[in-house]
């Protein structure tokens, strides 16, 4: 049982009188996560609201109602909660009960759950986000030592829980995540109207990972117009499957303004999508998948951390570039993500003189941990 970072905080906010949201795509362990979670309380009312029995109990029900269903337990688990019609209202109206229960809520899409939460139920949740493992929570279970060793196989087959606990099946189950989970939430959501172009989409995000997407490309690409390539990736994030970086710009004429760039939350994932699972030394993208793994483990590691840092990558018109810089409280920390430790890199010097007081730094396999840890 490999433990996850945010355990801990999730039982420091028991006994709150808040519902306690957790978030995260499909098959990352939500469940597994409540599973353990579970043992601390002796009285527990588990509802899955992919059965349509456990939706009822729930929704379009009166306060009262509520009162009168959770009262008597210690815990309360509602899994799968975005299946629920009005679950914001529904989690609003359990808030507003103060009950000594704790009301854990977990969602693999924010579609509907965080849509309809975050005005409704404001002031009423605390909420979570939970990843594919993260190299800090294999490493606690194991040595950064055998992870150093397994950095090849993670970078290709990434780190979904059921990869890391079977990966002699690894890429049978990467090929079922992608065919039947990584899309579930979207086909049943009716804004969606041309699922074979999200899954075109898809690809070509896939194909680009690492470089600047430009959505008039893409849009020309798949014969769709811009705003539906804009709004298809905005559900991609909404179920978890990619995240965007903003550029970022300050004072420079020829800094790029309004630029994108799209990651995959997982390497496995994005593999899959291309039906590649090419060892390392056959492998001509390396250097993207390098700075995606990097890229979302710093992701993982802020969300757990509680950090508010701001992540962004930085370009000018005429090339010059750095993959990824992260403000915090007013302090600009800039890094270049680098395959091959024997590559050279130096901060930009027009983004140096421009931001003197940044940080630079070059994360390759021979120094990561502190980055991620």
């Amino acid at each position: 049982m490999i433990k996850r970072n945010i355990e801990s905080s999730i039982l420091a906010d028991f006994h709150r009188k808040k519902v306690i949201v957790l978030l995260g795509a499909r098959q990352v362990g939500k469940t597994t996560l409540l599973e353990t979670l579970r043992k601390q309380e002796k009285k527990v009312l588990s509802l899955n609201c992919d059965d349509l029995d456990d939706v009822l109990l729930i929704e379009e029900k009166t306060s009262t109602e509520l009162r009168a269903l959770f009262a008597s337990y210690d815990m309360v688990f509602i899994d799968e909660a975005q299946r629920v019609k009005n679950i914001g209202l529904i989690l609003k109206k359990i808030g507003d009960l103060k009950l000594d229960t704790d009301v854990i809520v977990t969602g693999s899409s924010s579609l509907d759950l965080a849509g309809e939460i975050n005005e409704p139920a404001t002031g009423r949740l605390i909420e979570y986000r939970l990843f594919p493992f993260s190299l800090s929570e294999l490493s606690a279970e194991t040595s950064e030592r055998e992870e150093q060793r397994m950095l090849e196989q993670r970078l290709i087959y990434g780190m979904y829980p059921e990869v890391v606990t079977f990966p002699g099946d690894a890429k049978r189950t990467l090929m079922t995540l992608t065919n039947n989970y990584l899309y579930k939430d979207l086909f049943s959501y009716k804004g969606l109207k041309k699922p074979d172009i999200l899954q075109k989409l898809v690809r070509a995000l896939a194909l680009q990972l690492g470089n600047e997407v430009s959505y008039n490309e893409l849009s020309n690409l798949l014969g769709v117009d811009k705003e539906t390539v804009e709004n298809y990736i905005n559900l991609l994030e909404k179920c978890f499957v990619v995240f965007r970086l903003d550029s970022f710009s300050r004072n420079l004429r020829n800094e790029i303004k309004k630029g994108k760039k799209v990651y995959f939350y997982d390497n496995g994932i994005r593999n899959a999508v291309l039906s590649n699972f090419a060892p390392v030394a056959l492998r001509n993208d390396m250097g993207a998948l390098w700075e995606n793994m990097m890229v979302s483990e710093r992701v993982k590691r802020n969300a757990y951390m509680g950090s508010y840092a701001q992540l962004y990558f930085w370009r000018t018109h005429d090339q010059k570039e750095i993959d990824l810089i992260e403000e915090e409280d007013g302090l600009l920390r800039t890094y270049e993500f680098k395959w091959s430790g024997k590559v050279k890199a130096k901060q930009p010097t027009l983004f140096a003189s421009a931001y003197p007081d940044s940080s630079f730094k070059v994360i390759s396999p021979d120094n990561y941990w502190e980055f991620v840890r």
